[in-house]
Order: structure tokens, then C-alpha cells, then sequence
């Protein structure tokens, strides 16, 4: 079996002292520097018991230690659990209970919050070429399943019993290897690291992508729009971002009196899975003066299962057709599904998860015996192939008996030129369900409801507009920049009737 690992040792051998990291603590590792600092991290995970098929859970901000870390556990023959420092202390309890870890790594040298949790779970100083991180010893139990897998992914906003997905080595090799074929990679990119990497999209289209290159990450622990902006404009080639991130440094830009962002050797970027509005596509497109590259993927897909390649002014606002190697079909018949073109989206491919651990139950509700994952996403396939996302299954709102799918009603309202980004939710209410809009603005005077309500008028038909638009600054949101749409009610909807 092929391991993620010998990216890193196949780099090392053919180019050692190219640059692999760069962080925002101010440390930089040639590929051959990042090979000593797991070799040091591996050593003291030997040195705590660590074997095969053990977990070793890392409480992550981005960082080049993190790195080490990931190939560390590699190394031993373990699987990493990154999981978001920020997470409370609940949520990680929640993990360990469930993963039983053999060994507990913090970042505490770049977060107060993994350097907490790392100080209650009796976590000690370790240093070494990686730096100064904590390390705290689990419970030893390895698990024979976990024999091919590389990562476990703990799913966000999950409720209950947790939901680890299981990535295997093949998995997340197949999905850098992706990655960088479709972004052109080669060892001269700079690609910004800002994507969490305890989240697929920065693990895996960033990271191993990158190391499968030969390309430098540059890490970011956290995202700010003006980061990103001088990132751009300090030499990165390659910005993979969510939508959400686009927005902000696109509202950052213009506050800064620029309507474009003219980087110097920017050559891609790429936005999250999600349907783009073609006026909002063609607005991002003329503030890189790129083509914006679209793309759909999950945790249970080890990221990427489908990316356009388009030129600039393109009018495709598909995700693309499926990624080499990649199976896609839509099942017709699903819940939300038409019975004729649209439905939902299955997937298939090496890069599959294997399951969620400890979790049989779930793992065959999403799997069949086939191999082919029930993503939850709603789409459609066109003629020549390409993907379309509608939105998810459970975030479908049916409203007087009509389906409105909220990435449709989130286009319109962010074609208006003062919103920054929008997210549409459903709530039952008098045995229907109404359509509610949350609105980022920069000013909470402007635009004002009545003028949203206006424009909207003239792009969505009656039953897909909101009953009620709430204005706020900011919309609640993961690290990712991922909208929590569970969160919008709970958070900004106290004054709704």
C-alpha cells in the first residue's frame, strides 16, 4: 500500500532544500527541514507508546509544526485526528471518548485555545526541530481497521454520536494528486494555506497537493480579508477559498478604493462547491482578472470530486464534470428529487471515505455495497457532463408546496452591490415554511430592507422571496468560512415575529 508519507520522502529526495512551509509565526522549512521536524515528532510518540493503527489526535491552528505532525504520526504508522483548537472543550471531549487516542498533540506555541486544552489534559512541553508543542499521552488501542487509513475527519456540526469519516492512504494521495493536476501545479507555486487544516479542503487539496508538488504552502493560523490581500500582493500563485472568503476581500479591496486586485503573480483561484450567480461570477472574475474555478467535494470525497476548467468570462456556473477517476449520477428519486433530472447527488471513486468509525449504522445509510457515497447535495448532471449543485437535501425549503433551493435565492440578494454575502434558511411555520434571508452588510443603514425586497422583486418569482430579511455585519461562521446556517436563527433572529 502507498502512503501519504512518501510524498515527503520522494520531495526530500529529489529537491531538499526547496521551500515547503512558510507560517504566520515566522518559521520557514525546506522540504528537507520538514522531514527532520516529523522524524523528531515521531520519536516522541515512539516515545509515548504511539504504534500502528493508533490514533494520535493533533488540536490544530494552521502551522508548520501541525505539518510535521501530520507526517509524524504517518511515520509511526498511526492516523491523525487534526481537530480545530477553537472547538470548546465539550466538542473535543466528544472525540476523544470516541476515537480513544494513544497520544494528544497541541499547538499551544500559536493558539491560547489549543495550549488550554493541552494544559487540562495534563499535556508536557516537548521541543525539538519541529519547535515547542504539548504533548499528552492517551489510552494504547490499536485498531486493526484503521490499517489503511491515513486521517480521521471529524464532520462539522455533528449532533449525537460523532461521525469520524475514515480517509485512507490511496484516498488522500488520490486527492492531492487531483488537486494538483488541476490547478497545474508545479514547484515554482505559492499556494496560501489559510484553509483549516483540520478541515479536507486545506488537509488535502492544499497540503498534500502541495507536498505531492513540490510547491510552498504559505500557512495562515487564521483568515482576515487583509491577509489574504497582502498575500496576494506579496507573491502567492495560488489561492484556493471558500466563497465567504472571496466576499470579504473583495468588500476589503473596494474599502480600500480598489475595484481590482491586480496581484502580481497570481495565476488561479478557486472558489468552494457551491452554485455561482453568473453576475457575482463575472464581478470576482474582473477583481482578479482571472477565471474563477469552481469545484464541489466533501470530507467523505477527500475533497474534490468535481472542478471546472474554464477561461475568463466563461458563463459556466457548473461545478465542472467529475475529476478523473471520479463517478458521479443523480439519483432522481431521492427526497427533493424531481423524478426527472434532478436529485441526488451519488459519488464514487478511490477517493471515497471508508466508512465513519465505530459507526456502522451511519456508514451504511451513506454507502451501498457498490461503493457509491449519498452525498446529501442536491444537483443535476447536463449534457456535456458537468455537475450542478442546488443546494443541500436538508436545507431544502418548501414553501407552498414549491421547492426553493437557497443558493438561488442567496444569488440573487448577492448580486446587490452593497451586500457582502447572504444566507437563506427555512422555518416551519403555521404548517408551511417560510423563506428567511440573513443579509452581510458593511453598513446595517445600507441597504435598507425595503430596498432588498425591491430587488429581488425583479429576479425571483413570488414564492422564492424571503418573508423576512435580517441585516447584520457579520453572519455566524465556521473557521473555514463555511456560513453556519444552523446558527442564524439562534443567533440573529430575536426580533422575528
Amino acid at each position: 500500500m502507498a502512503r501519504v508519507e512518501e510524498f515527503l520522502r520522494d520531495r526530500v529526495a529529489v529537491a531538499p532544500d526547496t521551500t515547503a512551509l512558510s507560517d504566520s509565526s515566522g518559521v520557514t522549512w525546506s522540504y528537507a527541514e520538514l522531514d527532520r521536524a516529523s522524524d523528531d515528532l515521531a520519536d516522541a510518540l515512539r516515545g509515548v507508546g504511539v504504534q500502528a493503527n493508533d490514533r494520535v489526535l493533533l488540536l490544530v491552528e494552521n502551522c508548520a509544526a501541525a505539518v510535521a505532525t501530520l507526517h509524524a504520526a504517518w511515520k509511526v504508522g498511526a492516523v491523525i485526528i487534526p481537530f480545530n483548537a477553537r472547538q470548546t472543550e465539550g466538542e473535543v471531549a466528544r472525540v476523544v471518548k470516541h476515537a480513544s487516542p494513544a497520544a494528544i498533540i497541541t499547538t499551544s506555541h500559536v493558539s491560547k485555545d489549543a495550549a488550554a486544552h493541552g494544559a487540562r489534559m495534563g499535556g508536557q512541553e516537548i521541543t525539538g526541530a519541529f519547535g515547542t508543542m504539548m504533548l499528552a499521552k492517551g489510552t494504547s488501542d490499536p485498531d486493526p481497521v484503521l490499517s489503511d487509513v491515513a486521517v480521521l475527519l471529524y464532520t462539522t456540526g455533528t449532533t449525537g454520536d460523532p461521525k469520524g469519516v475514515m480517509l485512507t492512504h490511496d484516498g488522500v494521495r488520490f486527492g492531492g494528486m487531483a488537486s494538483s493536476g488541476l490547478r497545474k501545479m508545479v514547484p515554482e507555486d505559492v499556494v496560501y494555506g489559510v484553509l483549516p487544516m483540520s478541515h479536507v479542503f486545506g488537509l488535502i487539496s492544499v497540503l498534500t497537493g502541495a507536498c505531492y508538488t513540490g510547491a510552498h504552502v504559505q500557512i495562515e493560523a487564521r483568515f482576515s480579508a487583509q491577509k489574504l490581500y497582502d498575500a496576494a500582493m506579496g507573491g502567492v500563485t495560488i489561492i484556493p477559498a471558500v466563497p465567504q472568503m472571496h466576499a470579504l476581500v473583495m468588500q476589503y479591496t473596494k474599502e480600500q478604493g480598489m475595484e481590482r486586485l491586480g496581484a502580481p503573480k497570481l495565476r488561479y483561484v478557486s472558489s468552494g462547491g457551491a452554485p455561482l450567480d453568473p453576475a457575482w461570477k463575472r464581478g470576482a472574475e474582473a477583481f482578479y482578472e482571472l477565471p474563477l474555478q469552481n469545484g464541489f467535494g466533501m470530507t467523505e470525497t477527500s475533497s474534490g470530486a468535481s472542478a471546472t476548467n474554464n477561461v475568463i468570462g466563461s458563463p459556466d456556473i457548473s461545478v465542472g464534470p467529475p475529476t478523473p477517476g471520479t463517478r458521479a449520477r443523480i439519483d432522481v428519486d431521492a427526497p427533493g428529487g424531481n423524478g426527472v433530472e434532478e436529485g441526488e447527488v451519488l459519488i464514487a471513486g478511490p477517493h471515497v471515505m471508508k466508512g465513519y468509525y465505530r459507526n456502522p449504522e451511519e456508514t451504511t445509510k451513506a454507502l451501498d455495497s457498490d461503493g457509491w457515497l449519498r452525498t446529501g447535495d442536491l444537483g443535476k448532471i447536463d449534457d456535456d457532463g458537468n455537475l450542478y449543485i442546488l443546494g443541500r437535501s436538508k436545507e431544502l425549503i418548501i414553501h407552498g408546496g414549491f421547492n426553493v433551493y437557497p443558493p438561488e435565492v442567496e444569488a440573487a440578494l448577492n448580486d446587490h452591490p452593497q451586500v457582502i454575502q447572504s444566507a437563506v434558511v427555512g422555518r416551519t411555520k403555521d404548517g408551511d415554511e417560510e423563506v428567511l434571508a440573513f443579509v452581510q452588510v458593511s453598513d446595517i443603514d445600507r441597504p435598507s430592507i425595503d430596498e432588498l425586497r425591491a430587488f429581488v422583486k425583479e429576479r425571483l418569482t413570488g414564492y422564492k422571496r424571503p418573508k423576512h430579511i435580517i441585516l447584520a455585519t457579520a453572519l455566524p461562521a465556521a473557521p473555514t468560512g463555511k456560513l453556519l446556517k444552523h446558527k442564524m436563527i439562534e443567533q440573529l433572529g430575536s426580533d422575528l415575529p
